[in-house]
């Protein structure tokens, strides 16, 4: 079976094609950072005017470079949620139209397990449980994966996620957008212990709090106004990288699980791929990471996750299925949602 994969949760514009649910035969990806660097952050209507623009020839590229024919495709799988409701409605909407014009199957995917879905395409034969660690520009989420439709978050950002947290960094001082990319090159050439940032909730549950990291930054910067960049840099992502790998182990540790998988887009940050595996290790845990193409939003995780629900559960989804901003999680994959700690272990 090829699955037609579809993502416009954000600023990214992406299709993909895959056989069989594991076989990427195209994976298509365009970032509209150049449109929104001028504003600092993603304009939703900017980004949902583009998606429309995009979509099409993006589809057209992906189905040339696979080598496939429209009659070929036999599931369409897109993401409605969570993300912007505008950028979300264009994808669903032209999901729903191919559904209908080829007359195949149509199946909506949640964001966040789709991410997850990256690490079963990167590492088919390391399959859960596990915990997962979903870290983006939008989301810090700890998820206990039982099995590849049973997802419990344990853990979430009450503020500022992690990658939004570099790219406040990133505005004040002048670093454009997404800075992500740029703090991580500037980080490698500077020193981690430079700058004694706070680690914000450090030791405390498997909730994060990233805003007050950057008030310490802005605190900083009005006494040095011409800081090493490298150094600030280096500093400012230790700090969110010991807060990321200390609530992971310590939640692995508490559920009994031995493998951490680490998805979404700042899991291509060099540091965090440095020293996640390393801390880990002493603990007797592996860690696992998608290769960088597959960590930012990209349709082949959408199309991953599709095919396992329509191929392996049977699940397809109405054309009524409505895009859902605020879609959570806890109970998403077994179609009932149940929020509150499913083991009862102690958060400590």
């Amino acid at each position: 079976m090829i699955t037609l994969g579809i993502e416009t949760s954000c600023d990214e514009t992406a299709v993909a094609l895959l056989r069989d649910g594991y076989e990427i035969l195209a994976n298509v990806i365009y970032s509209q950072a150049d449109l929104h660097a001028r504003y600092g952050g993603v304009v939703p209507e900017i980004a949902s005017r583009d998606h429309v623009r995009k979509l099409p020839y993006l589809m057209e590229e992906a189905l040339a470079e696979a080598g496939v024919d429209w009659g070929e495709i036999g599931l369409v799988g897109v993401t409605y949620g969570p993300g912007l409701i505008g950028p979300l409605v264009v994808g669903v909407s032209y999901a729903k139209g191919l559904s209908v014009a080829l007359e195949i199957p149509f199946v909506g995917v949640h964001h966040l397990a789709g991410h997850l879905f990256a690490h079963r395409l990167a590492h088919p034969d390391v399959p859960p449980p596990f915990l997962g660690l979903v870290v983006s520009g939008g989301h810090t989420e700890l998820v206990v994966v039982k099995s590849w439709d049973e997802f419990r978050v344990i853990g979430t950002t009450r503020d500022d996620a992690a990658g939004e947290a570099l790219d406040k960094l990133g505005r004040l001082v002048g670093l454009g957008y997404p800075a992500g990319p740029t703090i991580d090159s500037l980080a490698r050439e500077g020193d981690p212990g430079a700058i004694p940032f706070p680690r914000p909730m450090l030791g405390e549950g498997f909730d994060t709090s990233f805003a007050g990291l950057k008030t310490a930054a802005v605190r900083w910067l009005k006494d040095h106004p011409h800081p090493d960049l490298r150094d600030l840099c280096a500093s400012y992502l230790e700090a969110i990288v010991d807060v990321l790998v200390d609530k992971a182990i310590r939640a692995a540790r508490i559920y009994e699980l031995e493998r951490i998988v680490v998805v979404g887009g700042v899991a291509a940050n060099s540091r965090l791929r440095e020293a996640f595996p390393t801390r880990a290790a002493e603990r007797g845990m592996r860690v696992f990471f998608p290769p960088p193409e597959l960590c930012t939003d990209n349709a082949a995780m959408v199309a991953a996750c599709a095919h396992y629900r329509f191929a392996e559960r049977g699940h397809r989804d109405p054309l009524s299925l409505s895009p859902e901003a605020n879609l959570p999680l806890d109970g998403w994959g077994t179609d009932k949602a149940s929020g509150g700690d499913p083991d009862g272990k102690e958060v400590v």
